[in-house]
């Protein structure tokens, strides 16, 4: 479980601290533990909720993976408009960190209240994309403006959340989303993806892939090697792995793997959200660092997910489930074709309608690993996950404990050959590298 290092209070918080004990050892006895508590009491209520931020991303998930069905590779594009809107608002007006895109602070910042402007950020992004999820965010809004008293800091925070929203609004138009123009080829040549059971679909948001980035200059900037020839040992290596391991019916894979398997047939990105969450409360993080770390590690998710669907695009490589059914066109003599091959993953929906190389899931896992290692350290970054297909929850310490069960878990689920995932798992760390380089840095003077 994470370490909770005590820090010293700023000297007026201290004596307002010191107040609460006094008056209460006058009001009549007490023990010292009472007087703890109604010291602890005082600090937490000078100390901005991050509530706000975590609250907010709830909100968002719920706007925008449940009501709207956003597909789970777009949908961290529209969580990272909403996070930097939150963490530009708070930090235009509480300092730390250098904004994104309000990069011109709203004037009346001083007095105005973090929490309303953080609310209105999100508020505002996520009626923008989506209008049609208005009679639900509206009356979340009004909740929120009604936790805090009417004056000057309510109406300045709103005016700086509205800034906010518009600054990353104004900057994405014309990204590139939604270009349902863009559709990958298929072609019945050896090694080359095509439409997979049952669904036998196109590629899915292949648009993607041409979206510009929110940090990255170009969605080819991180070269990737490619996957493996197919007469190659290596390709022979992996295609063995995930034959042997990722079938429905193994004899090889072991219940535990299987059960981490399934684990990890959850929306990734869903899960991310609830333990970063879960990690802003435990760890006390504060409204600023909160609001930082979902912004850091969105963005970075974002980047790293359009990478890999240009990726994917450019290189279109078969699945594992068409490559073992035709074995016998690849040209290599260590593999064997098998046609009643099926993935462990269930039957619908199958193996998902896009190319193996690199793998989404691990393009996510390894922005998620190095973005929380930015902010607590590769050896703490001590998050809870919960899977809603197994109805059970892990807690992971490391970052190369999180990285190293995702990149078997969607082998023994028959969806990815191994070169997939640790080339995805590094392209999601170099993206999540670049991102913390260049955005939401300390204030520079």
């Amino acid at each position: 479980m994470p370490v909770h290092r005590f820090r010293s209070l700023p000297r007026t918080l201290a004596v307002s601290c010191l107040a609460v004990v006094v008056l209460a050892s006058l009001a009549g006895p007490t023990t010292a533990r009472e007087a703890r508590d109604a010291a602890a009491a005082a600090h937490q209520a000078a100390v901005p909720s991050p509530d706000v931020v975590t609250q907010w991303n709830t909100i968002a998930m719920r706007t925008i993976v449940t009501e709207r069905a956003v597909p789970p590779q777009a949908a961290p594009l529209y969580l990272s408009f909403t996070s930097v809107a939150m963490y530009d608002a708070i930090v235009s007006i509480k300092g730390g960190y250098e904004p994104y895109a309000l990069r011109k602070r709203p004037s009346g910042t001083r007095d105005a209240s973090a929490e309303v402007a953080a609310a209105t950020a999100a508020y505002t992004v996520l009626r923008h994309y989506f209008p049609a999820s208005a009679a639900t965010l509206d009356p979340d809004y009004a909740a929120a403006l009604a936790q805090v008293r009417d004056g000057r800091a309510k109406d300045r925070g709103v005016k700086v959340g509205q800034a906010a929203a518009r600054a990353i609004i104004k900057l994405r138009r014309g990204d590139g989303r939604d270009d349902m123009s863009i559709m990958l080829p298929t072609s019945e040549e050896p090694g080359v993806w095509r439409p997979t059971p049952p669904g036998m679909l196109p590629m899915a948001v292949a648009w993607l892939g041409f979206v510009r980035p929110m940090v990255l200059k170009s969605p080819t900037q991180l070269r990737l090697p490619g996957p493996d020839e197919l007469d190659s040992r290596a390709y022979a290596r992996d295609f063995r792995e995930v034959k042997d391991l990722g079938a429905v019916d193994s004899t090889a894979r072991t219940p535990e793997q299987t059960e981490t398997a399934r684990f990890w047939n959850d929306n990734a990105v869903a899960q991310y959200q609830a333990g970063m969450r879960s990690s802003a409360a435990e760890r006390d993080l504060g409204l600023t660092r909160s609001a930082r770390m979902f912004a850091l590690v969105n963005t970075s998710m974002a980047d790293a997910l359009i990478a890999c669907w240009r990726a994917k695009y450019d290189y279109a490589y078969w699945r594992p489930i068409t490559a073992i059914h035709l074995a016998d066109t690849d040209g290599n003599p260590a593999t064997e074709a098998d046609p009643t091959w099926t993935p462990l993953v269930p039957t619908p929906p199958g193996t998902p309608p896009y190319p193996d190389y690199p793998s989404g899931h691990a393009c996510i896992t390894g922005s998620v690993t190095r973005g929380l290692s930015h902010v607590f350290g590769s050896r703490h970054i001590d998050l809870d996950i919960s899977s809603a297909v197994t109805n059970t929850s892990r807690h992971y310490d490391t970052a190369s404990q999180l990285n190293r069960e995702t990149e078997n878990a969607r082998i023994w689920l028959g969806l990815h050959f191994r070169a997939a995932m640790t080339d995805g798992n590094r392209l999601g760390q170099r993206t999540a590298a670049y991102v913390a380089d260049h955005e939401f840095e300390r204030k520079r003077h």
